[in-house]
């Protein structure tokens, strides 16, 4: 389990009110659901469809990917590995720029159809490109989705080559048009905090739901599902990832059992809002696929992690030795037992270390 330090709790509990007011136009975890629609729809897809969406050219042979051992490159083979990223812009359909605050992982196993997701913090100290320690989130803004590619492949020893990026209001939108969600217990303190965010998503969106109450069973329209999703001061960030899984379940069931008519207008409504470099014969690739298609674990990264101020950058997410924190990522991911490091990750973990002190 990462650790935390009550110094890091203090300032966690000290940024939560300024944090509320910020506008931020987030995903989270649950933009994934909106590539799991798109390649569940193989009757529905058109191309016509596929030209709504924003579409960032990359090719594989340019995306930079570390020297990988023979048994790391088999292990990678049997997974189709796609980057999302939910962007920090104010304005719509602006996918080249921007700082990625949503950064996750996602892995398909090719032979059982599970899919597994792992959401690398925003604060994380990494090097985004070149020798440059910043926070994880600073490699989409300098260098679009191929540069923020490069940086996961690079500090998790990866071999992602394509992407997929959203805008704030897919999320919502996604969610009214299946119906909705229902979480099986809505806990007073995540009520709380929920109609808290109802505000500042509301305003976003241009929505006008109402607060929701604790209970069971509680139906959740799209701006509060949401707000329920962005929640991360009951139980910080681990009981959030909980709460992301859940929602990406429900809308993940419904949408398999969607009808045609309503698929069809689901993408309609979602498309514009979409941007990736998976081409029309790579997403129905995938879709061939989808019977066998079901949801596995979620987790973070780092798992072993302390928060801490580096120099001039503020506060970060540090990894508590990042070789040791890719090997279990690579674990949890791929089942892969027997991976070995690159020696780019040896060198980029002796260098954090040598950066913080940790």
């Amino acid at each position: 389990m990462a650790r935390d330090t009550q110094n890091g709790r203090v300032r966690e509990g000290k940024r939560k009110v300024s944090r509320r007011k910020r506008q931020k136009r987030k995903i989270i975890l649950i933009v994934v659901i909106i590539l799991l629609a798109l390649i569940m729809i193989p009757l529905a897809f058109s191309w016509s469809k596929y030209e709504k969406m924003g579409k960032i050219v990359i090719k594989d042979k340019d995306v930079k990917i570390n020297q990988l051992d023979s048994d790391t490159k088999k292990a990678l083979e049997g997974y189709e590995n796609i980057a999302l990223f939910g962007l920090d812009n104010r304005s719509s359909g602006n996918y080249e720029s921007g700082n990625s605050d949503t950064i996750i992982v996602v892995s398909i196993n090719k032979e059982t159809g599970e899919i597994k997701m792992a959401s690398v913090y925003r604060d994380t100290y990494l090097d985004i490109d070149d020798n440059k320690f910043r926070k994880a989130n600073a490699a989409y803004a300098n260098g679009g989705p191929k540069q923020a590619i490069e940086m996961l492949n690079k500090n998790l020893d990866l071999d992602i080559t394509d992407y997929v990026s959203v805008d704030f209001n897919a999320l919502v939108d996604a969610i009214d048009l299946l119906g909705g969600i229902e979480i099986d217990e809505l806990s007073p303190e995540e009520a709380k905090w929920l109609n808290g965010y109802l505000v500042e998503t509301n305003e976003v969106t241009g929505h006008n739901s109402g607060n929701v109450s604790a209970g069971t069973n509680v139906h959740l329209d799209g701006v509060q599902a949401t707000s329920y999703a962005r929640i991360r001061y009951v139980g910080l960030d681990y009981e959030r990832t909980n709460r992301q899984r859940t929602i990406i379940t429900k809308m993940f069931e419904k949408a398999k059992n969607c009808d045609l008519l309503t698929l069809n207008s689901l993408m309609d409504k979602l498309l514009p809002q979409i941007s990736t470099s998976l081409s029309p014969t790579e997403l129905l690739g995938l879709a061939g696929n989808v019977t066998k298609y079901h949801m596995g674990e979620n987790t973070g990264f780092p798992f072993d992690k302390e928060s801490h101020d580096v120099g001039n950058m503020g506060d970060m997410v540090i990894p508590l030795d990042l070789e040791k924190n890719v090997v279990q990522l690579h674990q949890f991911l791929y089942s892969n037992e027997t991976y070995t490091p690159s020696q780019t990750v040896k060198e980029l973990s002796e260098t954090i270390h040598s950066n913080t002190g940790y």
